[in-house]
């Protein structure tokens, strides 16, 4: 594979404790989760950290580089991990170069000492939140059973005191989905996040195991559900929000249909969400998939840019349109959703062959629901007019929908 281009930008998710985790959430229970060792804590060793980050800022060759730190709860590797982790790229960066630092996590951690680093070093958070307390903590609770709201509602003020950028991340569960403008609101009035992005939560179950067989787990989020939850939402955003709230679910659909490359991987033609180099060096091709089965092998047996570019992730990228069913291909919102998450494709096609995406049905709702404003944006922002033109309306026509149900 020496001939295979080496990206000019990439990014990367680094999972430095591994599947340790403080909380207890429901919907994250998974084999690798339960695993003793997930109890005990995963730590990544100074050989490891070390040489993920001399070989990621070694080998780029572009301007930019973005690390995601995500696990688990990857808070757990300590605060002097993540002062390591500069020193290192500090050490191993070449003139010019920008990393971008961004670190999920569910806040239980925060302190005063933290929020000082990580402001000083331009960390960007996504901060893991379901919506208000009732919501948050159906779901969220710590290894006690107790609730984490208040915790993380602690940890968006301390974020707030110390001027650090801030987004939400949301699963969207059969609980919260049945509320989309109650949960979009809070995290647009209350904590004003700067960005926001829907996950939808779709859990197979079979005989107790996750990730297989064709039924979902209780708290998945409904196809028709998940439609109507992006929708509720889309037409308040694109009313009054466009330009102010970043929700990134509509941005990166803007994004498709002008035709520019910076979409989530989630509707992007080819599996692109990014390399995942879990505690003990081993390197995945996406944060879905950290499977035994899925391992493209070890950065301290193989460079990781050999990984990078070698047949069986390249393969793992492009199974992604390869194996789309002929009921996709022959979809017109195809260019827009591109069959969504292989992970979620697991259902019978209308020709009887699987891999049909288990939210089609939500996704074309939602596609349907949002086409004409979305060409109209997309229309304007080709023509370089600001879109915010159209908003007066479609809150005119927001308004209009809305006296319609109450008048029903």
């Amino acid at each position: 594979m020496a001939d295979t281009p080496v990206p000019q930008a990439f990014r990367i998710i680094c999972r430095p404790s591994g599947a340790s985790c403080n909380l207890c959430c429901d919907y994250c229970a998974s084999p690798e989760t339960s695993h003793p060792e997930s109890q005990s804590g995963f730590r990544m060793t100074e050989i490891v950290h070390e040489s993920f980050i001399q070989q990621v800022l070694g080998a780029h060759r572009g301007p930019r580089v973005h690390i995601v730190w995500q696990g688990g709860e990857p808070m757990l590797s300590g605060i002097n991990f993540f002062r390591r982790t500069i020193e290192l790229q500090e050490k191993y960066g070449r003139p010019g170069t920008r990393v971008e630092n961004t670190l999920k996590t569910n806040g239980l951690l925060l302190d005063d000492q933290w929020c000082r680093m990580l402001h000083e070093h331009d960390f960007l958070i996504a901060l893991d939140m379901d919506g208000r307390q009732e919501l948050h903590d159906n779901h969220r609770r710590d290894k006690n059973g107790r609730g984490t709201f208040e915790r993380a509602l602690k940890a968006v003020r301390m974020l707030r005191k110390h001027r650090i950028r801030f987004g939400v991340l949301c699963r969207v569960s059969r609980r919260n989905g049945q509320y989309p403008l109650p949960v979009y609101r809070f995290f647009r009035d209350e904590l004003e996040a700067g960005q926001i992005r829907f996950i939808p939560l779709v859990h197979r179950t079979r005989e107790g195991v996750h990730h297989q067989g064709d039924s979902v787990t209780d708290f998945s989020v409904r196809p028709h559900q998940w439609g109507r939850f992006l929708s509720e939402i889309f037409d308040e955003w694109a009313a009054r929000d466009m330009g102010t709230v970043t929700v990134l679910n509509f941005e990166e659909i803007l994004a498709g249909l002008r035709g520019l490359p910076d979409r989530a991987c989630l509707l992007s033609p080819d599996c692109n969400g990014g390399i995942v180099l879990d505690h003990n060096g081993d390197v995945y091709p996406c944060d879905r998939f950290v499977e035994p089965g899925h391992s493209l092998g070890n950065i301290l047996r193989s460079p990781l840019m050999d990984l990078v570019s070698s047949e069986r992730r390249l393969k793992f990228l492009s199974d992604k349109r390869d194996t789309l069913p002929r009921s996709c291909r022959e979809c017109s919102f195809l260019p827009i959703c591109n069959g969504e998450c292989p992970r979620n494709r697991f259902m019978a096609s209308p020709h009887g062959k699987d891999g049909l995406n288990y939210l089609c049905a939500g996704y074309r709702t939602f596609f349907r629901h949002i086409g004409p404003a979305m060409k109209l944006i997309a229309d304007l922002h080709d023509r370089g007019e600001p879109a915010h033109g159209i908003m007066s309306v479609l809150a005119e026509q927001h308004a209009d929908s809305q006296a319609a149900i109450i008048n029903e």
